[in-house]
Protein backbone atom coordinates (compact mmCIF):
# COMPACT_ATOMS: atom_id res chain seq x y z
CA UNK A 1 0.00 0.00 0.00
CA UNK A 2 1.42 3.25 -1.32
CA UNK A 3 1.81 6.33 0.81
CA UNK A 4 -0.38 9.34 1.17
CA UNK A 5 1.55 12.50 1.01
CA UNK A 6 -1.32 14.78 1.61
CA UNK A 7 -1.94 13.33 4.79
CA UNK A 8 -1.72 15.33 7.84
CA UNK A 9 -1.39 14.44 11.49
CA UNK A 10 -4.77 14.53 13.84
CA UNK A 11 -4.98 17.94 15.56
CA UNK A 12 -3.81 19.76 12.44
CA UNK A 13 -4.64 21.56 9.33
CA UNK A 14 -2.88 22.36 6.12
CA UNK A 15 -4.46 25.71 4.45
CA UNK A 16 -4.83 26.58 0.59
CA UNK A 17 -5.29 30.16 -0.41
CA UNK A 18 -6.14 30.50 -4.01
CA UNK A 19 -8.88 33.18 -5.60
CA UNK A 20 -9.21 30.42 -9.01
CA UNK A 21 -7.79 26.98 -8.42
CA UNK A 22 -9.58 24.12 -6.09
CA UNK A 23 -7.59 22.58 -2.92
CA UNK A 24 -6.11 19.74 -3.12
CA UNK A 25 -7.43 16.66 -1.00
CA UNK A 26 -6.47 17.11 2.73
CA UNK A 27 -6.31 20.84 2.40
CA UNK A 28 -8.65 23.88 4.00
CA UNK A 29 -9.34 26.37 1.25
CA UNK A 30 -9.30 29.84 1.59
CA UNK A 31 -10.22 32.61 -1.16
CA UNK A 32 -9.26 35.74 0.80
CA UNK A 33 -6.37 37.21 2.95
CA UNK A 34 -9.22 37.93 5.85
CA UNK A 35 -10.48 34.30 5.05
CA UNK A 36 -7.06 32.72 6.35
CA UNK A 37 -6.63 35.09 8.64
CA UNK A 38 -9.86 34.18 10.73
CA UNK A 39 -8.99 30.55 9.96
CA UNK A 40 -5.58 30.43 11.42
CA UNK A 41 -6.99 32.25 14.78
CA UNK A 42 -9.78 29.75 14.94
CA UNK A 43 -7.59 27.03 14.58
CA UNK A 44 -5.05 28.94 17.12
CA UNK A 45 -7.63 29.31 19.25
CA UNK A 46 -8.94 25.87 18.82
CA UNK A 47 -5.33 24.51 19.47
CA UNK A 48 -5.26 22.88 15.91
CA UNK A 49 -1.79 22.75 14.53
CA UNK A 50 -1.55 25.02 11.53
CA UNK A 51 0.95 22.55 9.34
CA UNK A 52 0.92 24.91 6.02
CA UNK A 53 -0.05 27.42 4.30
CA UNK A 54 0.10 27.08 0.53
CA UNK A 55 -0.20 30.52 -1.21
CA UNK A 56 -0.87 31.99 -4.39
CA UNK A 57 -0.35 35.75 -4.76
CA UNK A 58 -2.65 37.23 -7.23
CA UNK A 59 -6.58 36.51 -5.70
CA UNK A 60 -8.53 38.34 -8.41
CA UNK A 61 -11.87 40.07 -6.77
CA UNK A 62 -10.78 38.65 -3.16
CA UNK A 63 -8.01 41.21 -2.70
CA UNK A 64 -10.32 43.43 -2.12
CA UNK A 65 -11.09 41.44 1.46
CA UNK A 66 -7.99 41.53 3.23
CA UNK A 67 -5.58 42.32 -0.13
CA UNK A 68 -3.24 40.13 -2.09
CA UNK A 69 -1.41 37.37 -0.14
CA UNK A 70 1.58 38.74 0.23
CA UNK A 71 -0.97 40.96 2.75
CA UNK A 72 -0.86 37.69 4.89
CA UNK A 73 2.98 36.63 5.07
CA UNK A 74 3.21 40.46 6.61
CA UNK A 75 0.65 39.78 8.96
CA UNK A 76 2.77 36.95 10.00
CA UNK A 77 5.39 38.91 10.07
CA UNK A 78 3.87 41.25 12.71
CA UNK A 79 3.03 38.64 14.76
CA UNK A 80 6.07 36.61 14.80
CA UNK A 81 3.97 33.63 13.68
CA UNK A 82 6.65 31.52 11.15
CA UNK A 83 4.21 28.86 9.72
CA UNK A 84 5.63 26.94 6.86
CA UNK A 85 4.76 27.97 3.24
CA UNK A 86 5.06 26.82 0.12
CA UNK A 87 4.07 29.27 -2.80
CA UNK A 88 2.14 28.25 -5.89
CA UNK A 89 1.69 31.30 -7.45
CA UNK A 90 2.59 32.31 -11.23
CA UNK A 91 3.40 35.66 -10.94
CA UNK A 92 6.85 35.71 -10.67
CA UNK A 93 7.19 39.32 -9.85
CA UNK A 94 4.72 38.12 -6.21
CA UNK A 95 6.56 34.99 -6.01
CA UNK A 96 10.44 37.31 -6.15
CA UNK A 97 8.42 39.69 -3.24
CA UNK A 98 6.79 36.45 -1.31
CA UNK A 99 10.65 34.95 -1.00
CA UNK A 100 12.03 38.20 0.00
CA UNK A 101 9.98 38.39 2.65
CA UNK A 102 10.19 35.03 3.72
CA UNK A 103 13.67 34.30 3.60
CA UNK A 104 14.13 37.91 5.59
CA UNK A 105 12.11 37.39 8.71
CA UNK A 106 11.58 33.48 8.63
CA UNK A 107 13.97 31.26 10.42
CA UNK A 108 16.14 28.82 8.81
Amino acid sequence: MGTNQNKIAPNSVRIWLDDERAAPDGYVHCHSVNDAISKIEFYEQNRVTVELLDLDHDLGDYAKDGGDAIKLIDWLCERKTFYRIVLHTANPVGRANMMRTINRYWPD
